[in-house]
């Protein structure tokens, strides 16, 4: 999997964004279909998927039972974006402080789960970009467990490959296969590059027939 490698004005680049581009490539169903809301308002991340299943097992290793996460974990690699599936699970959370500050470590972006989250103000605290369904204190060991990991996982109606981009802000979470995204940034980066013209040229007056004649993009 060939690593991912922002270009320099991609800090623009939006879930709106990225949603207008992949409709125009005819991928027409890649945002999840809840909202997950971001742990802090304003947050963003963009990477590549590092996928996880969990499923409500109470079968741990009772000496190591944290053993599948752990290796999940400390296999992420720089730039990658954890993803966690877990059927909405409402069991426990599956994401806290000691998660966030070893994926930091591993220099990966953020966290991306339709469960929930714990430990939210200390995950806010280091500044680490989360996104959950909601939040509840209670652990998952004995509860849930990580039966897959790498493999292709379902949030929101959406197929997640593991390298699929995903990108996570205030609006939504939206998916690009990795084998269709070379088209899609294209497509995106001339948008949000174009945006800025659109934006000054509305703010100037300009009306909105004209401007969308001109640039066809809203």
């Amino acid at each position: 999997m060939a690593a991912f490698v922002q270009q320099p004005g991609d800090e623009r680049l939006t879930s709106a964004m990225l949603s207008d581009s992949l409709d125009e490539c005819g991928l027409r169903d890649q945002v999840l279909e809840r909202r997950l809301a971001p742990l802090v308002a304003g947050s963003r991340a963009f990477g590549r998927a590092a996928t996880a299943q969990f499923v409500p097992s109470a079968e741990h290793p009772p000496d190591d039972p944290y053993g599948v996460a752990i290796d999940f974990i400390s296999d992420l690699q720089p730039g990658e974006l954890a993803v966690l599936a877990t059927g909405e699970g409402n069991a426990s959370a599956f994401w806290g402080e000691l998660f966030s500050a070893a994926a930091i470590g591993a220099g990966a972006v953020g966290v991306v789960t339709d469960g929930n989250l714990r430990d939210t103000r200390q995950v806010a605290g280091l500044g680490f970009a989360a996104f959950a369904r909601s939040r509840r204190p209670i652990d998952f060991r004995f509860r849930m467990q990580i039966t897959q990991s790498r493999s292709v996982v379902t949030i929101g109606g959406v197929r997640i490959a593991d390298g699929d981009l995903v990108l996570a802000d205030d609006d939504g979470v939206v998916v690009v296969p990795q084998e269709r995204e070379v088209e899609v940034l294209t497509r995106a980066r001339v948008r949000a590059a174009t945006e800025s013209t659109v934006l000054e040229e509305l703010l100037a007056g300009e009306s909105l027939r004209a401007v969308w004649d001109r640039h066809h993009i809203l």
